[in-house]
């Protein structure tokens, strides 16, 4: 049973160090907002229409 118990502590403290890490995250991080433009090719939109006949 000591073995058991051990090894669910040692669980909830690594359980505690990952939520405690993500509030820290969400608490002390603000991202930047920025535009994101990608270029799509012709082709891609519409292969049939460009397609050889």
């Amino acid at each position: 049973m000591p073995t058991l118990v051990r090894f669910l502590i040692i669980c909830l403290i690594i359980t505690g160090a990952v939520y405690g890490t993500m509030l820290a995250l969400v608490t002390f991080v603000d991202p930047a907002e920025r535009d994101v433009t990608i270029r799509i090719p012709p082709e891609r939109l519409d292969p049939e229409r460009l397609a050889p006949k």
